[in-house]
């Protein structure tokens, strides 16, 4: 099914719903099924991935914590971050899950580099970092050899909760948005590089 990928606009979100509907999307779909990549954005919330410690949220305050079965420690999602889901038949593609992640990061830092922003990639944790910052963070779930969850990019939004939080897991990480560079642009604009480099990956 390379070629036909399958790109559903979402809007703005509530996470445990987009998450349940994620997991029935990979339990039910059969060896023909296309890939799909869902465009997003959430309503405030954090998430813990499989292997999160509590530890890591230091004051939770008035946002929800959702326990969820992606990979990774704890991270934030709200109003202003582009959320890319990639459900992803990793067996057809012929891709391990360090391709996947590498792909998902790949696809940031190309898109952030289309807007004069320089990150990288970090192999001791996993996310795109620009200057030491995390601009953007991804978590995967692989299950029967696809995948579902996949990335955050901090656009244009309040970072605030992150000061909450250990994000991803390390004490004192900062993070930083396409903003704080003099990048204004809307969420549906911001997702059109990051979905076309993941594409052009997983159909070349």
């Amino acid at each position: 099914m390379r070629g036909q990928t399958v790109i559903r606009q979402l809007g703005l979100r509530d996470y445990r719903t987009v998450w349940q509907q994620m997991r029935q999307f990979n339990a039910e779909r059969g060896a023909d099924k296309a890939d799909e990549i869902w465009v997003t954005e959430h309503q405030p919330v954090y998430t813990l991935g499989l292997n999160g410690k509590h530890e890591h949220l230091l004051h939770g305050g008035d946002i929800p914590l959702v326990e969820t079965d992606r990979g990774g420690q704890i991270t934030y999602h709200g109003p202003g971050q582009l959320v890319v889901y990639a459900l992803l038949d990793l067996r057809r593609l012929a891709m391990g899950p360090r391709q996947a992640v590498s792909l998902l990061e790949n696809a940031m830092i190309a898109a952030l580099s289309q807007y004069g922003i320089g990150a990288e990639a970090r192999a001791d944790a996993p996310g795109v970092y620009v200057d030491g910052k995390k601009i953007g963070a991804l978590g995967l779930r692989i299950k029967q050899g696809c995948s579902y969850h996949g990335l955050s990019l901090n656009n244009d939004m309040d970072l605030s909760p992150f000061y909450n939080i250990n994000p991803c897991g390390y004490a004192g990480l900062q993070v930083t948005q396409l903003a704080d560079f003099g990048v204004k642009i809307r969420l549906h604009e911001l997702a059109v590089p990051v979905v076309h480099h993941i594409i052009k990956a997983i159909e070349s």
